[in-house]
């Protein structure tokens, strides 16, 4: 997620292995060309493999920084996952995973369409001060 504009990138792929992952980071490497880049991730073990390090270790302009355990609501694609939740997949029964890719790409379609930046309701110190209270 650009959280510049609010604009979307994604793959829907059957597996979250580093395959997949680094399939995923050549996309958006090549989506932002030109642009300096700032991946906020979770701690999933896919995100820090040898082979991740490895290729982002040669893409000086991509810097990654991950959230600290439960921290997941510091990552606004997690927000994002939750409105697409809520607005096409929950309380839907789908046939088949090509339904459910269907849906979710009919879904970041539209959002990408109607796209804007998410705008922070609290102020850094609130939520520092609600993180440790």
């Amino acid at each position: 997620m650009n959280l510049y504009t609010g604009e979307v990138t994604g793959e829907c792929k059957p597996e979250h292995r580093r395959q997949e992952f680094l399939s995923f980071l050549r996309q958006v490497d090549r989506a932002y060309l030109d642009q300096e880049l700032h991946l906020v991730m979770d701690n999933y073990a896919t995100h820090k493999t040898q082979q991740v390090k490895d290729w982002l270790k040669n893409r000086p302009k991509i810097s990654v920084h991950f959230t600290p355990a439960s921290g997941s609501w510091l990552n606004l694609v997690e927000v994002w996952f939750g409105i697409i939740d809520r607005q096409a997949i929950e309380r839907v029964t789908f046939t088949s995973v090509k339904d459910l890719n269907a849906k979710i790409w009919t879904s970041v379609s539209g959002w990408n369409q109607r796209k804007h930046p998410f705008v922070w309701t609290k102020t850094a110190e609130q939520v520092l001060a609600k993180a440790n209270p």
